[in-house]
């Protein structure tokens, strides 16, 4: 039995070692966001295929900087681990945003911060350093430092929504853990931009951003696994 069960185990680590990255990730349950090739799958505010202000380039989507407007998935999603490396430009700021919807005018979701903590404003640490809940709950970080890499290299991040909890994760430290909609949640939301907006961040799902802040920005690896029922388009 034991001879078995190593050559079960053997076999599936060499299929595994042979077979692309992308078709792992379908094999483990996630999905690409991004092809490496074309912005296939991401839209504009008003629906129409994401181009002008971003291209692809080696595998990589970038964000040509400031006017390029945000492209966001062309589908919701409810509960999810999602995953994506992401470098920026010095001094830069963006974000990717979650559980996204309109509220009156304005497309608004919960943002997870991506920035250059040592030369821009916000860097210091706090709700709008990397990693943050945008203007909501700021980073838990040992000895008063983030884990992010400097201008140029890549960082790997992480967003768990499960439910009510969310968590964030920054080059495999996790930063952010929170209850949605709590008292907690309420006193924050109350004290903040969003103070206006009804239930903010309280819709079980939505679609996925990324936000365009004036600077460049590079993503690569987008991937997805959704955690329980998809949502129906």
């Amino acid at each position: 039995m034991k001879r078995i069960t190593t050559l079960v185990i053997t076999t599936a680590f060499l299929f595994l070692a042979g077979t692309p990255l992308a078709a792992q990730d379908s094999a483990r349950g996630r999905t690409s966001l991004f092809d490496g090739k074309t912005l296939s799958g991401w839209v504009t505010p008003d629906g129409q295929p994401a181009s002008a202000g971003w291209e692809v380039a080696d595998g990589v989507l970038h964000l040509v900087g400031k006017g390029s407007g945000m492209i966001l998935t062309d589908q919701e999603y409810r509960d999810f681990d999602l995953r994506f490396e992401w470098k920026i430009t010095e001094g830069g700021n963006s974000g990717i945003k979650y559980r996204v919807q309109r509220y009156g005018g304005a497309i608004l979701g919960i943002e997870y911060q991506l920035l250059d903590d040592l030369k821009h404003s916000e860097g210091k640490i706090g709700k709008g350093s990397t990693g943050s809940l945008y203007a909501l709950y700021a980073p838990v970080s040992e000895e008063n430092q983030l884990p992010t890499r400097p201008p140029g290299e890549f960082n790997e991040s992480r967003i768990v929504v499960r439910g009510k909890r969310i968590t964030h994760w920054l080059n495999g430290i996790k930063l952010v853990s929170v209850h949605v909609g709590n008292a907690n949640w309420h006193a924050r939301v109350a004290e903040s931009k969003f103070k206006d907006r009804e239930g903010f961040g309280e819709n079980r799902s939505g679609l996925i951003m990324l936000q365009e802040h004036g600077s460049e920005v590079w993503f690569r690896n987008i991937t997805i696994k959704q955690l329980g029922r998809s949502v129906r388009q």
